[in-house]
């Protein structure tokens, strides 16, 4: 069993507490899901129950860790880049449970995650894998370790929807304690039957930790139910306590009235006067005590708010967008070089596409061709539709979705945005937030950006941290200001929910679904599919085909 008690991060930096006083335990079957925020401190905690030497370099901590020698088994959610380099045999064979399993074993792991096993010894760096196969990679060889404890830090990122389908059973069934985290709200729904909620109130500098033994669902709805009855009980006893105050005051205001002009022929009246005043104010000391003890109004930390500029981001139904045709569609070609500034932050302009490689024998000495991921493909979008591509992992989705961003981002009429899977090819570098979205620096730009990104809920001291050190989800909110400053009116979305909580994911999809230019986007979100996209399309080895059903 894992026990957490009276647990406490403090960020070095800036001296703000990420989590104060968390204490919950984990027990054999149980499935516990961190949520809340993006910037709360989920990763960090995960980290530190893993391994505290991941994150000693920038918080402290105090509380109790209990884990009775507990092996953990650690998903995090993102590789560093020397890892990426590294050949995927050697990447494996750091895993001590791959070293130990047989053939059979390994076979048995790469089958469940949907992976062929001869990956494992493939001589290909890591980094050369999607998304999505590098996270299928990584939950095999949790398997092989058989861990006693199981920190996964958003293990559905990029996996393709079979896979998620098999995710969603193995956590049903693991025997082990799981401490996940968790933006996919349908992932949420089918597995966790614990839930561990960290906010930050007021202004994100008061953090709260809840924790519920119960599924997602009832307690999001026991949640806004409590949350409910409390505004109408503080509302009803704020309500007569300021009508008993409103007539308090008149007496009050009388006295007072009276004693300002009853003569000085009649001391009398005026010792009386006095003795009635200090019972008025004797009442109004029970007043405020009184008004200390109300109900108070509900506190929680509020979703994110954005919205496009319908004028500026519109499209006409009748404009053609893109007409695009591609015979082959290759392993590793980007279509672009580069995309800095592609989402409409402070960055050189995004190179021009360089025309696509083919296929050619190999010269002695050369590497092979680039394998093809897929033929004849042909795709033509008009106005304002939104589209979703999905498909195995590994299929090319990303590698299609950059090389139609470097045929509509050069376009002079359009203002296309493009938003990678991997936000470190945008944000690398030191500028801060308020650098990216106010480049000219001028007082009138700094106080809008300031303004947008108190609207996704920045903390001060945020805006002004480097943006590559920030949380996955602060930089994607980061990407999607930087669209609506600019006014984009064609939006390419690499898996677009993957960091935002399950209570920004709504409002996000909220804000595309109603976003009047089109959206090309590649997905794996179920809800973000059924809500934001009007059309569908599966990419596989022979193109891509249009599924029914989208935007009925």
């Amino acid at each position: 069993m894992l026990q957490v008690k009276h647990l406490t991060i403090l960020h070095k930096k800036d001296l703000t507490t990420l989590i104060e006083d968390l204490t919950f335990s984990l027990a054999p079957g149980a499935r516990a899901a961190v949520i809340g925020e993006e910037g709360n401190g989920k990763s960090t905690l995960l980290k530190l129950l893993y391994d505290p030497a991941l994150v000693e370099g920038y918080v402290e901590w105090s509380g109790e860790i209990l884990d009775t020698g507990l092996r953990r088994g650690y998903l995090a959610q993102e590789l560093p880049p020397e890892t990426l380099a590294q050949p995927l045999w050697q990447f494996c064979a750091e895993t001590p449970g791959f070293v130990r399993a047989d053939p059979r074993a390994q076979a048995d792991a790469a089958r469940q995650v949907g992976l062929p096993a001869e990956l494992f010894w493939d001589e290909r760096p890591l980094g050369s894998l999607s998304g999505g196969e590098r996270v299928k990679l990584r939950l095999a060889l949790l398997l092989l370790d058989a861990p006693d404890l199981l920190l996964l830090d958003e293990p559905s990122n990029d996996l393709d929807l079979a896979t998620l389908g098999w995710l969603e059973q193995f956590l049903q069934t693991c025997p082990v304690p799981v401490l996940f985290i968790s933006h996919d709200e349908a992932l949420l729904t089918a597995a966790a039957n614990q839930i561990i909620h960290l906010e930050r109130l007021r202004r994100r500098t008061a953090p709260r930790a809840t924790v519920a033994r119960m599924g997602y669902e009832q307690y999001a709805r026991e949640r806004l139910e409590g949350f409910a009855k409390q505004e109408q009980t503080a509302r009803k006893e704020r309500a007569e306590f300021d009508a008993k105050l409103a007539r308090y005051r008149q007496i009050r205001d009388k006295v007072d009235h009276q004693l300002n002009t009853i003569s000085r022929q009649d001391p009398h009246g005026g010792r009386l006067l006095k003795k009635k005043m200090q019972s008025v104010v004797s009442t109004g000391r029970r007043f405020a005590r009184q008004e200390a003890e109300l109900t108070a109004l509900p506190e929680w930390e509020e979703a994110i708010f954005t919205a496009f500029d319908p004028e500026r981001s519109f499209i006409p139904a009748g404009k053609t967008v893109l007409r695009f045709t591609q015979p082959l569609l290759l392993a590793g070609d980007a279509g672009a070089g580069a995309f800095a500034g592609a989402a409409g932050l402070a960055a050189p302009a995004a190179a021009a596409a360089s025309a696509p490689s083919r296929p050619t024998s190999p010269q002695p000495g050369e590497s092979p061709p680039p394998r093809v991921l897929a033929r004849n493909i042909a795709l033509w979008v008009e106005g304002p539709e939104h589209i979703g591509i999905v498909g195995a992992n590994g299929a090319g989705k990303s590698t299609l979705l950059k090389q139609l961003a470097a045929q509509l981002l050069p376009r002079a009429d359009l203002r296309a945005a493009y938003m990678p899977q991997d936000y470190g090819d945008l944000l690398l570098g030191d500028a801060t937030p308020v650098e990216l979205l106010a480049p000219g620096g001028s007082r009138e730009e700094v106080t809008r950006a300031r303004t947008l990104l108190g609207s996704m809920k920045y903390k001060a001291e945020e805006m002004d941290h480097p943006a590559a050190m920030l949380s996955g989800g602060q930089r994607a909110k980061l990407l999607f200001l930087g669209m609506v400053l600019r006014g984009s009116n064609v939006l390419l979305l690499d898996e677009p929910t993957r960091n935002f909580s399950p209570l920004s994911a709504p409002v996000i999809r909220r804000a595309l679904t109603a976003f009047p230019g089109a959206i090309l986007s590649v997905s794996h979100d179920r809800r973000y599919l059924a809500e934001v996209c009007t059309r569908l399309l599966l990419l596989d080895e022979t193109g891509l085909h249009e599924l029914p059903g989208a935007g009925e």
